[in-house]
C-alpha cells in the first residue's frame, strides 16, 4: 500500500457509507430507526445506520429461510459455490482501500493495519473457502457385502452469525466464508459499533454473483437484533464471536427456541510466558509489547498476562516498557501511527476503570494509564504496563480489551504453568523457550486453544482457532470450520 495521509484524508471526504440493511439482495432502511455511526477518531458523527428491530430480522430471516429451502445455492456444485466465493474475493480486493478506511474510520484501529492485515485476511480466507469448497469429500465405511453406507455432509440451514467490532471484517470472514462454501445461508450482525464494514461487504458480495438472500446483513443492537437473531426459530446455527457474558446469552436463545446449535468464540485473559533459556529475550519482549498493544489491545487473543521469570523479569518488563513509550500514537488515518483510538468513548471509560482498580489493588504502574490526544475529539488511550500484579487482582483476572498488560513472575516451570492456567478462560497462550522438550511438555499443559512457542499471533489457514473452557467451543478456520455448517447423514442401503 502507498497511500498517504492527505490522500486517505481525502479518500474519506469522497467515502459511501451506507448505513442501510442489506436484505435479499437489496438495500432496505427497515422502520427508519436509526442511530448515529460515531468515529472514535475525532468522535464525529460518520452517517446514520438503519436500527433492525425484530421486523427486520424476521425479513433477514425468512429472506435467507427461501434462499436455502427453494434457492439456488445449496443446490450449485461445490465448485461453483467456490468459484463464487472467488469472484467475492476479487471483487474485495478491488474494493481493499475503501474497506480499510471504512474499519479505521468506524472502530478507530490504523488505517494501515486495516488494510495490510485485516483486510487481507478477509480477501485470503474468501480464496481459501472456495478453493476448498469442491475438495471435502463423503465417505462411504466398509460394511457387510449385502448393505451400502453411506455418510454424507449437508448444509446445516440458515446460520445466524453476530460478530464484534474488534476485527468486523476478519470475524465475519471466518464465519461467512465456510458457512457458504458448505451450502448455507447467512444472516450476519455486526456489532453496533462497527456496522458499516460489514454492510459494504453484504453489497460487494451480492456484487459478485452471490443470488439474493444468501448473505444478508442488518444493522442493530445486540439486546435487540442479536437477541431475535438468537431466538429465531428459523434459524438453524448461530455463530458468534465476543463476551462470555454475550455467549450466556445465546446459549440461553438457544434453548428457549429451537435447540439451535451455538458455536461460541469468546473472551481471554491470555498468559505470555518467557523462560531465561528464550532464544531472544530482546525479540521476546518485543514481541510481548506488540502484542498486548496492537489494534489498541481489543484482541481477544491479546496476551496480557506477562508470566516472566524472576532472574529475568526486569530486563524484560524494562525492554517492555521502552517499546511501548516508543509506539506512536495518532490519528489512524496517518500511515505512520502504531496505535490509533479504542472504539468509543464508552469502552475507553472501562479500560481506565480497570487502570484505577489495578492501581488501588497496589500493583506498580511502570509506564502509561492515562487518556491522550483528548484535544482530537477521539478515544485514545496511552499504552500501560503494571508489574507487581497480584495473580489474584481484578486486574489480572478479568478481561480488559484494551492496551493493558500485566506482570507477575514465577520460580519455576510447575509455577509458570499454573499460573498460566490459573483463569476461566482458554483461548491462546505464549511460550519462549529454547528447550525441545520444555515446550513439547509446557504446550501439553496449557488449556488453551491455540499455543504459540517462540512467536505470538502467527498461523495462516490451514490451522483451527478456538477456545477452552469459558473462551468457547467450535473452531474457525482451516477445514474444521465446515464441521459448524454442516450435518453428518447416513444413508444405509440393504442391497
Amino acid at each position: 500500500m502507498d497511500i498517504t495521509h492527505e490522500e486517505w484524508l481525502l479518500r474519506a471526504k469522497s467515502l459511501d457509507l451506507s448505513g442501510a440493511h442489506h436484505i435479499d439482495g437489496a438495500d432496505e432502511d427497515g422502520s427508519g430507526a436509526a442511530f448515529d455511526a460515531v468515529s472514535p477518531r475525532d468522535g464525529q458523527v460518520l452517517t446514520r445506520v438503519a436500527d433492525a428491530g425484530t421486523a427486520e430480522v424476521d425479513a433477514a430471516v425468512a429472506a435467507a429461510r427461501r434462499a436455502f429451502d427453494t434457492g439456488p445455492w445449496p443446490r450449485l456444485s461445490p465448485a461453483e459455490r467456490g468459484a463464487t466465493l472467488l469472484r467475492v474475493a476479487d471483487l474485495l480486493q478491488e474494493r481493499r482501500a475503501d474497506l480499510a478506511l471504512t474499519v479505521s474510520l468506524e472502530m478507530g484501529k490504523p488505517v494501515t493495519d486495516a488494510y495490510e492485515i485485516e483486510l487481507r485476511a478477509l480477501i485470503n480466507t474468501f480464496r481459501w473457502y472456495g478453493q476448498l469448497a469442491d475438495k471435502v469429500t463423503d465417505e462411504s465405511p466398509h460394511t457387510a457385502a449385502d448393505a451400502l453406507a453411506l455418510v454424507t455432509r449437508e448444509p446445516a440451514g440458515v446460520v445466524g452469525a453476530v460478530v464484534p467490532w474488534n476485527f468486523p471484517l476478519t470475524l465475519a470472514g471466518w464465519k461467512v466464508a465456510p458457512a457458504l462454501a458448505a451450502g448455507c445461508t447467512v444472516v450476519l450482525k455486526p456489532s453496533e459499533n462497527s456496522p458499516l464494514s460489514a454492510l459494504l461487504l453484504g453489497r460487494i458480495a451480492t456484487e459478485a454473483g452471490l443470488p439474493p438472500g444468501v448473505l444478508n446483513v442488518v444493522g442493530g443492537t445486540g439486546p435487540v437484533a442479536g437477541r431475535a437473531i438468537g431466538l429465531h426459530p428459523d434459524v438453524d446455527v448461530l455463530a458468534f464471536t465476543g463476551s462470555t457474558a454475550v455467549g450466556r446469552h445465546f446459549l440461553r436463545y438457544a434453548a428457549d427456541s429451537n435447540l439451535k446449535r451455538v458455536w461460541l468464540e469468546l473472551g481471554g485473559k491470555s498468559p505470555n510466558i518467557i523462560l531465561p533459556d528464550a532464544p531472544d529475550l530482546e525479540k521476546a519482549a518485543a514481541t510481548a509489547a506488540w502484542g498486548i498493544f496492537f489494534n489498541q489491545g481489543e484482541m481477544c487473543t491479546a496476551p496480557s498476562r506477562l508470566l516472566v521469570h524472576t532472574s529475568i523479569a526486569e530486563q524484560v518488563t524494562e525492554a517492555v516498557v521502552r517499546r511501548a513509550r516508543e509506539l506512536r500514537i495518532g490519528d489512524p488515518l496517518d500511515p505512520s501511527t502504531e496505535m490509533g483510538a479504542l472504539v468509543g468513548e464508552a469502552h475507553l471509560g472501562r479500560v481506565r476503570e480497570h487502570i484505577a482498580d489495578g492501581l488501588a489493588e497496589g500493583a506498580r504502574l511502570r509506564t502509561g494509564g492515562s487518556r491522550t490526544l483528548a484535544e482530537t475529539g477521539g478515544s485514545y488511550l496511552e499504552p500501560t504496563v503494571f508489574d507487581r500484579v497480584d495473580p489474584g487482582a481484578r486486574l489480572a483476572r478479568e478481561e480488559i480489551f484494551g492496551p493493558v498488560l500485566s506482570v507477575l513472575t514465577f520460580d519455576d516451570l510447575d509455577e509458570a504453568v499454573r499460573l498460566a492456567n490459573d483463569t476461566e478462560y482458554g483461548l491462546a497462550a505464549g511460550l519462549w523457550t529454547s528447550d525441545l522438550s520444555t515446550a513439547h511438555r509446557v504446550s501439553r499443559a496449557l488449556r488453551a486453544g491455540t499455543v504459540w512457542v517462540n512467536c505470538y499471533e502467527e498461523g495462516d489457514l490451514t490451522v483451527p482457532f478456538g477456545g477452552m473452557k469459558q473462551s468457547g467451543n467450535g473452531r474457525d478456520k482451516s477445514a474444521h470450520a465446515l464441521e459448524k455448517y454442516t450435518e453428518l447423514k447416513t444413508t444405509w442401503i440393504q442391497l
